[in-house]
C-alpha cells in the first residue's frame, strides 16, 4: 500500500510522525524495566506505520487514555491507539479494531455479588480508571451504583482496597494478575463489555487521512503482523479482531 505524498504530510505535520502511547492498557504497551523504552503491540503498529509513510517515529508516551486521547484530539500527537467509544468519536477517526479485549468485574472472595446484573445497585461503589474505554462505557451504562476513579488504569484495584469498595472493573488481564498478587479476590464469570481496540487520527486531519489508516489496519490484520505481535509480547487473552 504506497502512500500518496499529500496523506504523509496529513499525518507527519512536523515530519516526524508522533504517535500518542498510552501505558495505562499493559495489555498493548508497557516500559521496559531496564531501559524505560516502550513497548509492546502498539508500538510495533507505531513503528511498521511509519515505515510505510517513510518518516521517522517519535513516541508521545502517557499514563492514561484520557491523556492519550487529548493529544490526538489537540494534535499534540498525529495518531494513537484508543477503545473505539462514540465519546472519543467526537473528535477522533477510528479504524476498525485490531484487538478484542474484555472487560470484567472483580470483588472480594466473601462478596454476595455473583453476576454483572447485581453490580448496579445503590449500594456499590465500582473503581474504574479515569477516561479509560471502562469508564465512558460504566458511566452511560451503570444507573445505581456510584463509579470511583482511580488515577490511571493500573490503580484501579489499589484503589478498589484502599477505599474499601465493593466492585473493580477494567481490563480481565490486568485484574487477573492484581488479583493474584492481592489473594482473596476473584473476578465474576462473565464479561461487561468487550473493548476493541483500534488506532485512530484527529478528524481535523481530513477522510483521506482516516481512509490510509483503516486500510493500513486492515492489511496489519489480515498479514498476521497483529497476531505475530500479540504471541511475540506473550499477550494472551487477547484475540485479533476479524476483518472489517
Amino acid at each position: 500500500m504506497a502512500m500518496d505524498p499529500a496523506i504523509v504530510k496529513a499525518f507527519a505535520l512536523t515530519g516526524t510522525l508522533r504517535a500518542s502511547i498510552n501505558l495505562g492498557n499493559p495489555i498493548l504497551a508497557n516500559r521496559d524495566a531496564q531501559t524505560g523504552e516502550p513497548f509492546g503491540v502498539s508500538i510495533d503498529l507505531a513503528r511498521a506505520f511509519a515505515e510505510r509513510l517513510g518518516v521517522p517515529l517519535e513516541l508521545v508516551v502517557f499514563d492514561t487514555a484520557a491523556q492519550s486521547v487529548e493529544a490526538v484530539s489537540d494534535e499534540r500527537a498525529d495518531f494513537g491507539f484508543f477503545a473505539v467509544d462514540p465519546k472519543r468519536g467526537e473528535t477522533i477517526a477510528f479504524t476498525a479494531p485490531y484487538v478484542l479485549i474484555e472487560g470484567f468485574y472483580l470483588v472480594r472472595d466473601d462478596s454476595p455479588i455473583r453476576s454483572n446484573a447485581q453490580v448496579d445497585d445503590a449500594n456499590h461503589r465500582v473503581a474504574v480508571g479515569k477516561g479509560s474505554a471502562y469508564d465512558l462505557f460504566l458511566t452511560r451504562e451503570l444507573k445505581a451504583a456510584q463509579i470511583v476513579r482511580a488515577p490511571t488504569s493500573p490503580a484501579v484495584v489499589q484503589t478498589f482496597l484502599d477505599q474499601q469498595l465493593e466492585v473493580a472493573a477494567g481490563v480481565k488481564q490486568q485484574l487477573e494478575a492484581d488479583a493474584a498478587k492481592a489473594g482473596g479476590l476473584r473476578l465474576l464469570d462473565e464479561r461487561f463489555m468487550v473493548i476493541r481496540q483500534a488506532m485512530g487520527v484527529a478528524k481535523s486531519r481530513g477522510e483521506a487521512a482516516a481512509e490510509a489508516l483503516r486500510a493500513f489496519v486492515e492489511e496489519m490484520k489480515r498479514s498476521g503482523f497483529v497476531a505475530g505481535a500479540l504471541e511475540r509480547h506473550g499477550i494472551r487473552g487477547a484475540s485479533v479482531a476479524p476483518a472489517d
